[in-house]
């Protein structure tokens, strides 16, 4: 079978080649029925389609014959079509040279040059104020020079573009037959094609080169000529040359620059800086061999975005920027308030085009325009009837002001209004009229009086009272609103105080609250959240403020009760404004207190105490006592002072539900009445403390802090906790004594073990730890640490005791009597001060005071 499809493959290309038009392939009675495109070769698949071709038809056309005429199945159609887009045909059949794809990108020859050219124009002195109010300036000359109107190298190559020494051109064949040229345009502008010849294209258009090289190439492929060729050409530009441009006249950097052959006037402008500030930005000339080829109108590009790109350089082009014609300033409420050149002929309407025209806000009826005539200024107005007519002048400077400030038909209404703002002045507007565009009076309007600010011709004020209840109900006149009146209505809140009530004490939310009239007691304590579980319901205190109060009463003090469940009942008393209701707590209550014993008792740990007068034997008593190896002399209790930081119980009630709330989250399975708990506890505020807790704590500290900044060389250790000494053996000797100390919170008592050392420190030889020893003195174990140093202070030697008790040194007539020393004591020497020399000055004083003495003895005794 295979060979069967080839031999009628064969037959079907001899067809070809004999019928080569459209109407003779419609002819061809050929069987497509039975071809398998699976077994063709690229070959074949080739020829086919290029016969196809050759009698004018595209691979679609030749795919719905085969398909409509030869019989040809769908599938074999899809499948051809397939390996048709494989092959890379082209619409004619043909497939180009894959060596055209391995061709390097398009690129810019000398672009070294270029870019020094485009440096040296980026280091040039930047523009001036006066040049900036130049329009146009910034366009070639800007911070960051972004806009360079650099060609691109990837567009297609433009038809107009003459060729020249140094430009690469591709020349590709294709079709029947096949070849590939570069060849690059010699200083003569010749290009040299293998086996072909030189061919003369320098000076010509890429359009006319494809002709010329065209005519010249189709004596060797002769299926480029012809009504129905089978061969093509194409020519694209390959690397692009440089041209070299002379830019002159007023120009910022004038000078001979090298740019690329793509460039336009505009690449060359930019190169150069732009026209400084006597150039032209209307009349650049454009000059080619000697002569004038264009007038560039940069204008143009700025206003219109006409950039006259069609215009090419080329090697050699000279471009000249004369002076500028004339130039004239606008100011004002334009959106370009620049100075503009002008041409002859150019009116104000011109100049308004150039500056974008005017702003929302200009005056256009009229313009100022300050004209030079002979050797001053004269002042003219121009309207705006005028404004296409009339003709600009060099130094002409027009100034447009702004519309008034002001407003024709304005009035206004404020205060206790629905929709107060400012509202259209129509004819006959009156205040009732004004109240109802406003959609009437609010419910806390003022209705006894209103006011009308009007405004006079001479800006002056007045101020016109209105009956408001007499105006609405019709009892006194309307009143015709002027231009510019503000009707003012004041709410009855504007006139008098707003009122309120206070809750202070124990509830959950103390603080200020609305008053509203007839209000409760008990509903103002809802609104602080409900009472606290320390309040006292049955002693509350209402503080009223009196109206006509007698010299030295300050306030109406109610005594009053309320149910716990704060419902209301016919005793509750109806507050008034400013009143303050002041909650107490229980006199009973108390949260739980808790102290601690550790140490040598048998059931150390925490203990809740139980009654107000607990004391020091109860605990020990409720600890299970003392064990054997109890110290009882050396037992200490450890007491918070006045500057602990002790929450207060709000604080810890509210830390308490702070706990509970965040194990409520923590749960994974809440019942219903537990999740309604945790919503209660998010809802909580947190309550601060009460103003005088630890109010006597921050006075001492004030104090003490006034005293060391007061007193040189004093400090005092503030302490949260200290030891107090106790006999404990006395204690449980004689509980309920003096000893017997009553228990506070945060009391801790230590019980130490039975201890067997003395501890040395200060100012001794060697301070150390030392074996106790029953009966002997402190200076026994003074010589044990090596003796007293020779700085320290014998006289000041003391002994702190394992309970926290101190005793010192006592001297009598040089005699000293040292502290008895127990098992766990410390022993502290302290050092003297040190030994300030005698100053010179300090002996003379010495011996003059002495001698004076003398002198005054001996007087006596003579």
């Amino acid at each position: 079978m295979p060979y069967i499809l080839r031999f009628w493959c064969f037959f079907a290309f001899l067809a070809f080649c004999v019928l080569s038009t459209p109407e003779a392939f419609a002819q061809e009675s050929a069987d497509f029925s039975e071809i398998n495109v699976d077994t063709m070769s690229d070959e074949e698949v080739e020829n086919l389609i290029n016969r196809a071709a050759q009698a004018g038809l595209t691979p679609e056309e030749f795919l719905e014959r085969a398909q409509q005429e030869g019989g040809m199945p769908p599938i074999q159609a899809e499948k051809l079509r397939e390996r048709l887009k494989e092959l890379e045909l082209d619409g004619f059949g043909f497939k180009r040279n894959s060596r055209i794809s391995n061709r390097d990108s398009r690129s810019q020859l000398g672009m070294r040059e270029i870019e020094e050219d485009f440096f040296n124009s980026r280091t040039a002195k930047p523009l001036s104020e006066e040049e900036a109010q130049i329009f146009g300036s910034s366009l070639f000359y800007q911070s960051g020079r972004n806009l360079t109107f650099e060609p691109s190298l990837n567009q297609a190559t433009p038809k107009s573009y003459i060729l020249g020494p140094g430009d690469l051109l591709y020349v590709d064949i294709y079709g029947q037959s096949e070849q590939y040229y570069e060849a690059t345009v010699n200083p003569d502008g010749f290009i040299l094609l293998d086996n072909i010849g030189s061919i003369s294209v320098s000076g010509k258009s890429i359009e006319e080169a494809t002709g010329i090289i065209k005519n010249r190439v189709s004596r060797y492929y002769t299926g480029l000529s012809g009504s129905n060729p089978n061969t093509f050409l194409q020519i694209s530009l390959g690397n692009v040359r440089t041209i070299q441009v002379n830019i002159l006249g007023e120009v910022r950097l004038p000078g001979t620059f090298t740019l690329s052959a793509f460039s336009s006037v505009f690449n060359a402008l930019y190169a150069a800086g732009g026209p400084n500030m006597n150039g032209s930005m209307r009349k650049i000339k454009v000059l080619r061999n000697n002569q004038l080829l264009a007038e560039v109108d940069v204008y143009d590009l700025l206003i219109k975005g006409e950039a006259s790109l069609d215009l090419r350089l080329q090697d050699q082009d000279v471009i000249l920027v004369p002076p500028f014609i004339s130039r004239a300033k606008i100011n004002g409420e334009v959106k370009r308030p620049l100075t503009f050149e002008i041409q002859d002929g150019d009116t104000f309407q011109d100049l308004i085009y150039y500056a974008g025209g005017f702003t929302d806000i200009a005056f256009q009826d009229q313009v100022t325009i300050s004209r030079i005539t002979k050797n001053e200024r004269s002042i003219s107005n121009v309207y705006q009837d005028q404004f296409n007519v009339f003709l600009l002048q060099g130094g002409d400077e027009i100034t447009v002001g702004r519309i008034l400030d002001r407003y024709t038909n304005r009035v206004q209404i404020t205060g206790a209004v629905y929709r107060a703002g400012t509202f259209a002045l129509s004819d006959g507007l009156t205040v009732k009229g004004l109240i109802e565009k406003a959609e009437g009076l609010r419910g806390d309007a003022y209705r006894t009086q209103a006011s009308i600010l009007r405004t006079n011709e001479d800006l002056s004020t007045e101020m016109i009272q209105v009956d408001l209840d007499g105006l609405l109900n019709g009892t006194v006149s309307d009143i015709s609103l002027k231009r510019e009146d503000v009707v003012r209505i004041s709410s009855i809140y504007d006139i008098k105080d707003e009122q309120y009530v206070q809750v202070l004490g124990e509830v959950k939310r103390p603080g200020i609250y609305p008053f509203s009239e007839g209000m409760k007691t008990e509903e103002l304590i809802v609104l602080a959240g409900g009472l606290q579980e320390s309040a006292n319901a049955n002693d509350l205190e209402i503080a009223r403020r009196l109206e006509d109060q007698d010299l030295g009463t300050l306030s109406e003090i109610i005594p009053t009760q309320v149910r716990l469940d704060l419902k209301t009942t016919e005793s509750s008393i109806s507050l008034r404004p400013f009143d303050q209701v002041i909650i107490r707590k229980r006199a009973n209550y108390s949260m739980q207190k808790l102290v601690a014993v550790e140490g040598q008792v048998n059931s150390p740990g925490i203990f809740a105490i139980e009654s107000a007068n607990e004391r020091i034997s109860d605990l020990v008593r409720r600890s299970g006592g003392l064990n054997q190896f109890a110290y009882a002399k050396g037992a200490a209790l450890i007491r918070r002072t006045e500057f602990f930081n002790t929450q207060s119980e709000q604080v810890r009630r509210q830390r308490n539900l702070d706990e509970l709330q965040m194990l409520l989250e923590s749960a994974p399975n809440n019942s219903e009445a537990q999740d309604e708990l945790l919503k209660r506890l998010r809802q909580e505020y947190p309550v601060a403390s009460s103003p005088v807790d630890n109010q006597l704590a921050e006075s001492k500290k004030e104090s003490l802090d006034q005293i060391a900044a007061e007193t040189p060389g004093f400090a005092v250790k503030l302490k949260e906790t200290e030891a107090v000494a106790i006999d404990l053996e006395a204690i449980m000797k004689n509980p309920g004594s003096e000893d017997d100390l009553i228990l506070e919170e945060g009391d801790i008592l230590s019980v130490p073990k039975l201890l067997q050392t003395v501890r040395m420190r200060g100012d001794v030889v060697y301070p150390t730890t030392v074996r106790h020893e029953a009966g002997k003195s402190l200076k026994h174990y003074i010589n044990g640490a090596g003796g007293f140093e020779r700085r320290a202070n014998r006289k000041q030697t003391y002994v702190v005791y394992a309970n926290g008790a101190v005793k010192r040194t006592k001297g009598f007539l040089g005699i000293r009597n040292f502290p008895p020393v127990e098992p766990g004591a410390e022993v502290i020497v302290p050092t003297k001060g040190p030994k300030v020399p005698l100053r010179l000055g300090e002996i003379v004083g010495i011996t003059t005071g002495l001698a004076t003495l003398g002198l005054v003895i001996s007087q006596i005794n003579w």
